[in-house]
C-alpha cells in the first residue's frame, strides 16, 4: 500500500477513476446490446432510436478517453451499417 501522502491520494483518485470507467464502459456495452437485441426482434424504429442513444453514449465515453476513438467509431460505424441494412430490407 501506499507510504506518502499524494500516493494515498493517487490511489484514491484511482479507485474513484476505476468506478467510474467501468460503469461508463458498462453503459457503452448496454447500450450497443440494446441495438442488437432491437435488431433481432425485427423492431426498425426502435434500433435506429437506440442507435442514436447508443452513438451518443460511445462518442462521449471516446471523448472522455476510456474508449479509443478508433474503438468507438469502428462500433458505431458496424451498429449503423447493420441498422442500415435492416431498413433497406424491411
Amino acid at each position: 500500500m501506499a507510504q506518502h501522502r499524494s500516493a494515498e491520494k493517487r490511489a484514491r483518485q484511482a479507485l474513484k477513476r476505476r468506478d467510474r470507467n467501468r460503469a461508463v464502459r458498462s453503459h457503452v456495452r448496454g447500450s450497443t446490446r440494446a441495438v442488437r437485441a432491437a435488431l433481432e426482434s425485427g423492431d426498425v424504429a426502435g434500433a435506429t432510436s437506440q442507435l442514436r442513444e447508443a452513438e451518443r453514449v460511445i462518442r462521449k465515453a471516446a471523448s472522455k478517453g476510456i474508449v479509443k476513438k478508433s474503438t468507438a467509431s469502428r462500433t458505431v460505424a458496424r451498429l449503423a451499417r447493420a441498422v442500415h441494412k435492416a431498413k433497406t430490407q424491411a
